[in-house]
């Protein structure tokens, strides 16, 4: 089992007093796995951010290797009490698509997590996964219409495959054939990076 490492840091160099900030509440495809510190996408995510809309965004990485939405929910007020974020990315769901958990489990987390992060004010968006083929057409059916049907029930803004640009280059994943290599990170980097800016923070 991965070594469960919690990382928490801001992505680049500080930036100025009051700048919005986004957390990112993930797995091992967020915190970086296999991969030296501040390497992950969401080390580079701030600066692709300024670089697109040319304003500060403070980046919060709170993912951990082997989290479930389960997890990520029990952790979700801590972070919120600690951090207030304006924007939370919601990077959840592989683990328990890998480990066969039940899929309604899977939307009533991910739709308690969407809901608290609203009660505190703060915005919540959705980027979801796809699991490997060897799963078996049925359940990633299952598991995309799950993903799906979260996106529409709850309204939030909706990225609907993290890990789209990279999915067919073997190349750009490591030994596992899960998690991207080093060279991946800056190509997730600029596709999360787009898809905030056009359909969230220029909204």
């Amino acid at each position: 089992m991965a070594l469960r490492i919690i990382f928490l840091w801001m992505c680049v160099s500080l930036p100025a007093l009051g700048a919005p900030s986004i957390l990112i509440l993930g797995d091992s495809l967020s915190a970086g796995y296999g991969l030296d510190s501040g390497q992950s996408w969401v080390d580079q995510l701030s600066k692709e951010l300024e670089q697109s809309i040319g304003i500060d965004i403070t980046v919060l990485n709170a993912s951990i290797s082997g989290e479930t939405t389960a997890g990520g929910l029990s952790r979700l007020p801590g972070l919120m009490n600690r951090h207030s974020p304006e924007y939370v990315l919601i990077a959840l769901g592989a683990n328990d698509g890998l480990r066969g958990l039940p899929l309604d489990g899977l939307k009533d987390n991910l739709l308690a997590i969407i809901k608290h992060v609203r009660s505190r004010n703060s915005i919540p968006v959705y980027a979801g996964i796809e699991l490997p083929r060897n799963y078996g057409g049925p359940y990633n059916r299952a598991f995309r219409m799950t993903q799906n049907a979260v996106a529409q029930e709850s309204a939030v803004p909706y990225l609907s495959f993290l890990l789209e640009p990279i999915a067919l280059d073997r190349n750009l994943f490591q030994a596992d054939g899960l998690h991207p290599t080093l060279a991946a990170q800056s190509i997730i980097a600029l596709h999360v990076a787009h898809f905030l800016q056009t359909t969230v923070f220029l909204k």
